[in-house]
C-alpha cells in the first residue's frame, strides 16, 4: 500500500469541504428536493405550533456535537427567508463556531465584537446570496462566552434585532457540553432540539431535555437528523 500524497490528501479535504458546504445550503441549491420539502414542513409546523407568544427568536441546539444543529439552523433560516421573512441567523456558539465555515464567509468580526462594544450591528452583519437572510457570525472566540451571552449587551442586541427582523435563529452549543444553551434558552421564544439517528442515545437526550426544562425553556419539538428511510434519497431530516 502506498501512502497518499500531500496533494491527494489536499484534494480529498477540498472535496469534503465543498460537499459539506453544498449540504449546508441544500434548501438553496436544491429547493425542489425531498430534503428541502422536509425543511418547509418543519417551517410550517413551527408556524402553526400552539404557543403563547409569537416565535420571533428560536434557539437551535442538540445533545452533543456532530448531531447536525448548525446545518439545521442554516437551512431553517433559509426556508423562512425564501418565504419572504426577514431573517437573521446568529452563530452564538462562542466556543466552537461553524456557521462561517459552512457558509464560507468571513469571521473576523461577529457577535463577540458586538457584545464587548467594539462595533455596531451594521458593521458586522453579513448578507449571503439568499434574499432576506443576514448572518451574524461568532467573531473572535472570547475568554468568557457564558458571561457575554448572559450580559445586558446580549439582551439589548436581541431587542434591537427584533425591531429589524421577523425571525432571529440562534445556533447554540450542545446542551451537555456547556451551560451556554441554558443561558439563551429562557431568553428566546422557543428551542428546537436536534437529535441524530443512531448517534444520539436516549439517556443523553433525556438529560439534555431536563437541563433545558430547568432553564424554563419552551421546547418546540425535535428534528430527527440522518434518518435512513427506505428511499435512499429521503435520508436527512424528519420532524416530530
Amino acid at each position: 500500500m502506498f501512502k497518499k500524497s500531500a496533494r491527494a490528501k489536499f484534494r480529498e479535504q477540498k472535496q469534503q469541504h465543498r460537499s459539506n458546504h453544498l449540504r449546508s445550503l441544500f434548501t438553496r441549491n436544491h429547493p425542489k428536493s425531498v430534503i428541502s420539502e422536509q425543511f418547509r414542513t418543519l417551517r410550517t409546523n413551527l408556524q402553526f405550533a400552539p404557543n403563547e407568544v409569537d416565535l420571533q427568536t428560536i434557539a437551535v441546539t442538540s445533545t452533543n456535537k456532530g448531531e447536525g444543529k448548525s446545518v439545521t439552523a442554516i437551512n431553517l433560516a433559509t426556508v423562512f427567508a425564501q418565504q419572504g421573512k426577514q431573517v437573521l441567523l446568529v452563530d452564538s456558539d462562542l466556543r466552537n463556531p461553524s456557521i462561517h465555515h459552512n457558509l464560507r464567509i468571513d469571521n473576523r468580526l461577529g457577535l463577540s465584537n458586538l457584545l464587548v462594544g467594539d462595533y455596531d450591528v451594521v458593521q458586522v452583519v453579513r448578507d449571503v446570496k439568499t434574499s432576506n437572510l443576514d448572518i451574524l457570525t461568532c467573531g473572535p472566540i472570547p475568554p468568557n462566552p457564558s458571561e457575554l451571552l448572559g450580559s445586558q449587551a446580549m439582551t439589548e442586541l436581541m431587542e434591537k434585532a427584533k425591531a429589524s427582523y421577523d425571525l432571529i435563529i440562534f445556533d447554540t452549543p450542545p446542551v451537555l457540553a456547556v451551560t451556554d444553551p441554558q443561558i439563551l434558552a429562557n431568553r428566546v421564544d422557543g428551542v428546537l432540539f436536534v437529535v441524530r439517528s443512531k448517534v444520539t442515545d436516549k439517556k443523553s437526550a433525556t438529560r439534555a431535555k431536563e437541563l433545558l426544562k430547568q432553564a424554563d425553556a419552551n421546547i418546540l419539538g425535535a428534528v430527527l437528523n440522518d434518518y435512513n428511510h427506505k428511499n435512499k434519497d429521503y435520508y436527512y431530516y424528519n420532524y416530530g
